[in-house]
């Protein structure tokens, strides 16, 4: 069934084409038209983590091992990763979507949801504005940033739309075209719907989108053995559900490392590195943590884990005493085992105004000798923002790792450009 005459639309969501890969295209030339995979490291044993549309009519997507791209297209032109470029590209982005309609959130450094109201709700003026947004991008930003937009009566429906039709797609999809429109979807190209997910639901007898359509709330909650569940079954109806409140839980980094920098001596000063990104992130936060989380993945699978916990804080000193503790017990088990990859997770989050003064450390620090080095910590952060990363160091020498730990894009999270001045 098509939209009602007139029916109001609430959101346009804004989804960004083969991102990464047409970042680069727009910023090289030669690679336009051409297949195109962005990888994170130059090796056949690493996965492209976005591909061009030319590349993905050979078959190559995120996730593709290297090797197999090869195989696939031997003419596909691999290039290594810059994040730095792909977030000013993002904020330039923002911008100019922003020239033509506020942006209510950012999902991602790819996808983005603005709220419609007034006369933009109308689909006629909805479709016009979305228009407006594509030319503008083309101009002020760049020609190979392609995007596709979405238009429903809520943020869910407006990003499946995205997907309806790709590249450079705009589409309509209203709650009165359900569930015919979607019949031919398989479970996995709903947002909420992962591989664990689809297994669940593969599980409990649901393998369609008619039969998913035709389950009620309580059955889904049960599928998702939470109140996600329902709050997918109205979603999928056009409702709009509330933000939940959000905290933060966590402040970490990983980093699949290349077969030179897997050796145990270089693993720890990559591991020591990014320790000290999650650190600064932290203090830039102005949370505090109380457990540090150390995590490592070997050549043969086996994986070796540690833990500290620790009163309140976030000076660097301080963490990078514990983390040598902890790497001392882990080298004993790591032994001239390598480490394929390495990751760092700060927990127990809380902000710094929470806590009135610093307690006494487990190491036997005093409150004040823990409140000189949290200034210290803050110094060398401003250090680092006016002049650069390794400025000055704490526990590595300059440039030590900074090679192998560069500031990523998490699904979750988009950096700030401050991210890639840390130390």
């Amino acid at each position: 069934m098509n939209p009602a005459p007139g029916a109001p639309l609430d959101w346009l969501f804004l989804d960004l084409n083969s991102y990464f890969a047409s970042v680069e295209q727009q910023e090289q030339p030669r690679l336009r038209g051409k297949p195109v995979a962005v990888v994170p490291v130059m090796t056949d044993f690493t996965c492209a983590i976005a591909a061009s549309y030319e590349a993905k009519a050979f078959g190559i997507k995120t996730g593709t091992m290297v090797r197999e791209a090869r195989e696939k297209c031997p003419s596909i032109a691999l290039i290594l990763a810059r994040h730095d470029v792909y977030v000013r590209y993002h904020h330039r982005v923002l911008e100019e979507v922003d020239r033509h309609l506020p942006i209510h959130n950012v999902a991602s450094i790819d996808e983005m949801a603005c709220q419609l109201t007034g006369k933009w709700r109308e689909p006629a003026n909805a479709l016009e504005l979305a228009r407006r947004i594509k030319a503008g991008l083309r101009e002020n930003v760049g020609e190979c940033i392609r995007c596709s937009i979405g238009l429903s009566t809520n943020r869910y429906l407006a990003k499946v739309a995205t997907d309806l039709q790709k590249p450079d797609g705009l589409v309509v999809l209203h709650p009165d075209e359900l569930p015919g429109r979607l019949m031919a979807s398989e479970l996995r190209d709903f947002p909420g719907i992962g591989r664990n997910m689809e297994a669940r639901l593969n599980a409990a007898g649901i393998r369609t989108f008619a039969q998913l359509w035709a389950c009620e709330p309580k059955r889904l909650r049960a599928v998702w053995g939470s109140v996600q569940g329902e709050r997918f079954w109205h979603a999928l109806r056009g409702v709009e559900i509330p933000d939940e409140e959000t905290r933060h839980g966590s402040v970490g980094h990983s980093h699949v490392l290349s077969p030179e920098q897997r050796p145990p001596a270089m693993a720890e000063r990559v591991t020591r590195r990014l320790l000290l990104k999650a650190a600064n992130r932290l203090r830039r936060m102005e949370h505090v943590a109380e457990c540090l989380h150390v995590s490592l993945r070997l050549e043969n699978g086996q994986r070796l884990e540690n833990a500290r916990k620790f009163p309140p804080l976030s000076d660097s000193v301080t963490l990078q005493e514990c983390f040598t503790e902890m790497w001392t017990e882990l080298a004993v088990e790591l032994g001239r085992l390598r480490v394929k990859k390495t990751a760092v997770t700060l927990t127990g989050l809380s902000p710094v105004a929470s806590h009135t003064q610093l307690e006494l450390f487990a190491g036997g620090a005093s409150a004040e000798a823990m409140e000189k080095r949290a200034r210290l910590s803050r110094v060398l952060d401003g250090l680092t923002e006016k002049f650069g990363r390794d400025a000055v160091t704490i526990g590595i020498s300059p440039g030590e790792g900074s090679s192998f730990t560069g500031t990523k894009i998490a699904f979750n999270r988009v950096p700030e450009p401050e991210d890639f001045e840390e130390k």
